[in-house]
């Protein structure tokens, strides 16, 4: 299983996965990988990154690794790299979760996302941006902004390139056509949170129920942009079944 993470400053594969990889260990293959601009991947020379790039560098990972199947698990922005992926290779990937996904044709900028590509490093800004991330403001330890504020100061240059303003041009890279979501024939799982303010899920996963051929919606009640935070076990056990 593929595991995409999304776009916020300081993130990375395994601070976005590693959670999920111990929960599935043993039970499910999972791959983490930084994607380029992020963690210890680099953007290719004289890239922005963008769908295309984090699409193709998806795949060449998978050929490389000798995977001629695999699911895709994507988060926010990773969500739409992973509905790209599955309409590419339809005779690779076997089943798609889009969590929290951007892709959606259409999509506005949200506020609360515009805030968050845009949070400054360090403490005030970890935190300002776990709070629009996470509905339950107890996630938002001490420890947790810690954390994150070490994380975004170590990506600050990378990400600095990867989303300026105007950044609904992002958003728009970041969509999929209504013939690209058609043409996925993998199983499709959206996971979203009701309380979601960065992604809302009017704007960002009701409107793929139109598009997408087979497809389901699972909702949280009480959760925001990160479900596999805020109801780990359950998110968990929803892979599972799905995979299954």
């Amino acid at each position: 299983m593929l595991l995409l993470h999304g776009s916020g400053p300081g993130t990375t594969g395994a601070g976005a996965w590693s959670a999920t990889a111990t929960a599935l260990a043993g039970r499910v293959r999972c791959i983490a990988p930084d994607q380029a601009g992020f963690g210890h991947s680099p953007l290719p020379h004289g890239s922005r990154g963008g769908l295309q790039v984090w699409t193709e560098r998806a795949a060449a990972l998978m050929d490389e690794l000798g995977a001629s199947s695999y699911s895709v698990v994507g988060h926010s922005m990773g969500g739409a790299v992973a509905l790209a992926l599955a309409a590419a290779l339809p005779e690779r990937v076997t089943r798609a979760v889009a969590v929290s996904t951007m892709g959606a044709p259409g999509a506005p900028l949200s506020p609360d996302l515009d805030a968050l590509w845009g949070a400054p490093p360090g403490p005030h800004g970890a935190r300002d941006m776990l709070g629009r991330l996470l509905h339950d403001p107890a996630l938002v330890t001490d420890a947790a902004v810690a954390a994150r504020a070490e994380a975004m100061e170590a990506g600050k240059d990378a990400f600095a390139a990867l989303f300026p303003p105007p950044r609904k041009r992002w958003v728009d890279d970041l969509a999929l056509s209504p013939t690209t979501l058609a043409a996925i024939r993998a199983p499709v799982l959206l996971v979203h949170g009701a309380r979601d303010r960065v992604t809302p899920l009017g704007e960002s996963a009701l409107p793929l129920l139109d598009h997408v051929p087979d497809v389901r919606l699972h909702v949280f009640g009480r959760c925001g942009h990160v479900p596999a935070v805020e109801h780990p076990g359950e998110f968990h056990r929803l892979l599972l079944d799905f995979l299954a």
